[in-house]
């Protein structure tokens, strides 16, 4: 028995689903969203916690991105100021660091183009009478240390108030909630789901699959599933460890194979992260291994000797979705793949990958394929730009 009709169905409470429920709710479409744990208990809570467009993307020219990642992070620090910040980071450069000085010039600067040139996007270099406040960087033999500015979140936070805005916006939310299954017809979706115990059935125009790592998962319950997109899951764990960093977030390469980790404060704590492993097996199953705990520590020591020592209070890993091509996971491509059931009326969407930063304009790219699929779907949009998010 059809217990309730929606517009739209969406499977998954992470960053990217809070967003599609709050563009949604915000253009008065009915929306039900089901979460089998908690708002964000997935990938979303197990990221870098950082809202930025991506420097070291500028190094696969992937400029589209960084340049969206960038203008997000301006409405982000206007539209949620309690939950992002602007905060220093720094860049390292020692004999060995693959980078030099004047590619991480020249990055930085096309950073400040993208950025239009505001403010935010300033950068410079740390005076050599100054290295000594760093936190405890490493000195001898270092060379230059440059600056700028990105922004710092806590992505739990950040996905709870996006999810409260939907609601306040009139989506309704059910967790725990397991999806059962779905079966696509013509004028829509019937959806099976199951809660404390019962099970419901609720109908709708179209569902979104919002499912982060179980995404493919997610499809194999439909009675007529696109074809999925051939993904790989890559894992990235992060380590905390005991003191404070003062002046920043740290930008540094592991020594030894020059990939990117950052280095900042978190909590009271050292936040450091992260690694990229292939990872199959259940998404709710991931854990950090000891090869990348051992590897996040010595590169952290490397530049921070005064680590050494010091236990690891707390490690975590999220999973990323990644399209299933050939080479190195940093060399893949970053952009949110939207994939429909159809061409023309859709009545399911896939979601693969995204970054916590663009959830709001994956949102908006979700709204304009769902339009057919829609009542009323020849208005003009409703932009969430200038919703303000409370915590």
């Amino acid at each position: 028995m059809i217990e309730k009709k929606y517009d739209v169905v969406v499977i998954g409470a992470g960053i990217h689903g809070a967003g599609v429920a709050q563009a949604l709710a915000v253009n008065g479409y009915s929306v039900l969203v089901l979460e089998q744990n908690t708002i964000a208990s997935g990938t979303s809570s197990r990221s870098s916690k950082l809202i930025h467009g991506g420097l070291r993307y500028l190094e696969n020219l992937h400029l589209s991105l960084v340049k969206e990642c960038l203008q997000e992070r301006t409405l982000l620090l206007r539209n949620a100021p309690h939950l992002v910040k602007l905060v220093p980071f720094y860049i390292p450069v020692f004999p060995e660091t693959r980078r030099r000085p004047w590619q991480l010039r020249t990055g930085l600067s096309l950073y400040a183009l993208l950025n239009s040139f505001h403010s935010s996007g300033r950068f410079g270099t740390v005076a050599r009478q100054d290295w000594q406040t760093l936190d405890g960087l490493e000195t001898k033999n270092l060379q230059k240390v440059f600056r700028y500015q990105d922004a710092q979140t806590d992505d739990v936070l950040l996905t709870r108030a996006v999810m409260n805005s939907a609601v306040q916006h009139g989506a309704q939310l059910m967790m725990p909630c397991e999806f059962v299954n779905a079966d696509i017809d013509e004028q829509g979706v019937t959806v099976h789901y199951r809660q404390n115990g019962e099970t419901h059935q609720s109908r709708a125009s179209v569902v979104v699959n919002a499912a982060g790592p179980w995404v493919n998962q997610v499809l194999t319950k439909f009675n007529e599933p696109h074809i999925p997109l051939s993904i790989e899951l890559v894992q990235g764990t992060h380590i905390v460890l005991p003191g404070e960093l003062t002046q920043g977030v740290y930008y540094i390469e592991a020594p030894t194979d020059h990939r990117a980790v950052f280095v900042m404060p978190w909590k009271g704590n050292t936040l450091v992260g992260t690694t990229e492993t292939s990872y199959s097996g259940d998404p709710g199953q991931v854990q950090p291994l000891d090869s990348e705990i051992d590897y996040l520590l010595k590169t952290l020591i490397h530049y921070f000797p005064h680590y050494q020592g010091k236990p690891v209070l707390d490690s975590f890993a999220g999973l990323r979705v990644l399209p299933h091509e050939e080479g190195h996971p940093f060399s893949r491509s970053r952009d949110t793949r939207l994939i429909t059931d159809r061409d023309r009326s859709p009545r399911l969407l896939s979601i693969y990958g995204g970054k916590l930063t663009a959830y709001r304009i994956t949102a908006m790219k979700v709204m304009q394929k769902l339009k057919t699929s829609l009542r009323s779907g020849s208005a003009p949009l409703i932009d969430t730009k200038g919703i303000r998010l409370d915590s």
